[in-house]
């Protein structure tokens, strides 16, 4: 099998080879250069094996229909929005991953591939996919992570080889009756969807080895036992199945979810480690600021990290504890501002476009600090918190300032100060100073932009705002709406862009290093469509 990092891969495949990998940077560029893949591909008639992964690939050609001869097509974690009906003419594919993409659409012809056994389309934004009744070799199906309200058209005597099927963190409420047609059924993930109850069909699933349904809505006193692990998968098939043709009393139901929302909130009280938060990170997109850094920054404060938090609903308590959590970081983790220094400020107040990180001479740096309604100098402003601090030095008798002004050290001496400036190149941040009271957060921010900067290292900048993001997640704090008695909390994130003038990019938050455990009752996992779960 041949990998490599450009298309020259493409030569060496005329070569009667059988398998190509295309991935990484060089395809990229290849492809933005000539607008698509290269044509030739679809000429290697011989091909049984294609894998392109990693690139900036946003449409399949209709043309991938003429390798009538693949078996396998990887197309996992680029950038696709559709596939063509094309697709359809591969009669002898067996395995279909076009997970961790950007699919809305699938086209019919993905409901007449006879020979696949394996269609995974996780990570996606898909609410729907064609009937696969005629995918009878279908063995594995994986839908996880997309937008599905309706569980997918599968169930069918005929996909009599169909035995694991990941319909895991979508928004299904109920699952048909009709489940209990697929004879070969050994796996159903249901995790993280919106069910209340399962249909007693299910318990003729009699090859069933799995069932997850955690982190769901259920208020079926015996389901919420199977939830919290106090009874075995065998017992509640046979519940089920005690409990299938039975009609359902809606006022007992009603009054038997408000219980299971007690119960469910006492028991993720008691037992935190259960609880499970969602951390949706974006990817930065074109139209998303960058900060372009300065060589001015270089000697001073030279390192920056930046995310935008969208979807933001506080409440006067929330913001008030979210305030309390920036100043606990800075108290901690930010060593009192001597490490790491965080600012927050409201979209709605900052120009729209790229932003600047900068340095300038201390006379020539402008901003309106926080909670302060007149326009300072940096050399001003440092020169009033020099004064402070050396005040209550003298009258606390110390030969040091005190432990909260220490972070002026940073400054003292230095011919140029770190700034911020938004597009407008008014300044927003002076860090580690203070933040412009232009842009301030409030309880009614809606969007808001997380600098981190530091004098130390990019890591110490992508370390500080990942914890912050972390327990911004548990805590709910931003989105109040959201939460429901489950335990869940929501968190939409956009990666920001760092640039240099030396070519030098960062991109924050980063799903490598989010994936660590915060503590140990919070357990982190990472998705292919760039969801981080704290929890269960």
């Amino acid at each position: 099998m041949m990998v490599e990092h450009s298309l020259v891969a493409l030569k060496r495949a005329e070569e009667n080879q059988h398998h190509l990998v295309l991935m990484g940077p060089g395809v990229s560029e290849a492809i933005r250069k000539s607008n698509g893949l290269d044509e030739s591909l679809f000429n290697l008639h011989n091909l049984t094996y294609l894998y392109i992964t990693k690139t900036c690939l946003q449409c399949v050609p209709k043309e991938i229909g003429k390798l009538t001869n693949l078996t396998i097509l990887l197309l996992h974690s680029n950038e696709i929005t559709k596939l063509p009906n094309t697709i359809g003419e591969l009669k002898k594919l067996k395995v279909l991953d076009c997970s961790n993409n950007k699919l809305d659409y699938c086209p019919p012809a993905l409901g007449c591939l006879p020979q696949l056994r394996t269609l995974n389309l996780a990570s996606n934004l898909l609410s729907s996919i064609p009937s696969q009744r005629e995918n009878v070799a279908l063995n594995i199906l994986n839908l996880g992570d997309n937008k599905f309200k309706i569980f997918p058209d599968v169930c069918y005597a005929e996909l009599v080889c169909l035995s694991e099927i990941h319909v895991n963190a979508n928004d299904i409420k109920e699952v048909p009756v009709t489940i209990s047609k697929l004879p070969a059924l050994k796996v159903l993930n249901l995790r993280f969807n919106l069910l209340m109850d399962l249909p007693g069909e299910l318990g003729d699933c009699d090859k069933l080895e799995k069932l997850d349904i955690y982190l769901n809505t259920l208020y079926d006193k015996t389901l919420y036992h199977y939830y919290v692990a106090r009874i075995k998968l065998n017992e509640l098939l046979c519940y089920l199945r005690s409990i299938k043709g039975k009609p359902k009393d809606q006022l007992l139901l009603e009054k038997l979810k408000m219980d299971r929302k007690k119960d469910l909130s006492d028991f993720f009280a008691e037992n935190p480690k259960y609880m499970r938060h969602r951390l949706a990170i974006k990817k930065a997109a074109d139209d998303v600021p960058v900060i372009e850094v300065t060589e001015h920054v270089d000697s001073v404060r030279p390192f920056i990290a930046a995310c935008i938090i969208r979807k933001v609903n506080f409440t006067k308590e929330s913001f008030k504890k979210f305030i309390q959590l920036q100043t606990r970081l800075h108290e901690g983790i930010c060593e009192k501002k001597c490490a790491v220094t965080i600012a927050i400020h409201d979209m709605k107040f900052m120009a729209c476009g790229n932003l600047t990180y900068t340095a300038k001479p201390p006379e020539e740096l402008e901003i309106e600090p926080l909670s302060r309604n007149k326009i300072y100098t940096g050399d001003v402003l440092f020169k009033q918190l020099q004064a402070e601090a050396e005040t209550i030095r003298k009258i606390t008798k110390q030969n040091v300032y005190p432990e909260r002004y220490k972070y002026l050290n940073l400054l003292k001496g230095k011919s140029l100060f770190p700034c911020l400036l938004d597009h407008s190149q008014e300044v927003i941040s002076f860090p580690p100073i203070v933040s412009s009271n232009k842009t301030k957060v409030s309880m009614f921010t809606k969007e808001m932009f997380v600098e981190v900067t530091s004098a130390i290292s990019y890591r110490i900048c992508r370390k500080v705002l990942e914890q912050f993001l972390k327990e911004l997640t548990i805590s709910g704090l931003t989105n109040q709406s959201m939460p429901d008695f489950s335990g869940r909390n929501w968190l939409t994130v956009e990666q920001v862009r760092v640039q240099d003038t030396k070519g030098n990019r960062l991109i924050c938050p980063s799903k490598k290093d989010l994936e660590e455990d915060l503590d140990e009752n919070s357990r982190i996992t990472v998705r292919e469509c760039f969801y981080v779960s704290y929890g269960w």
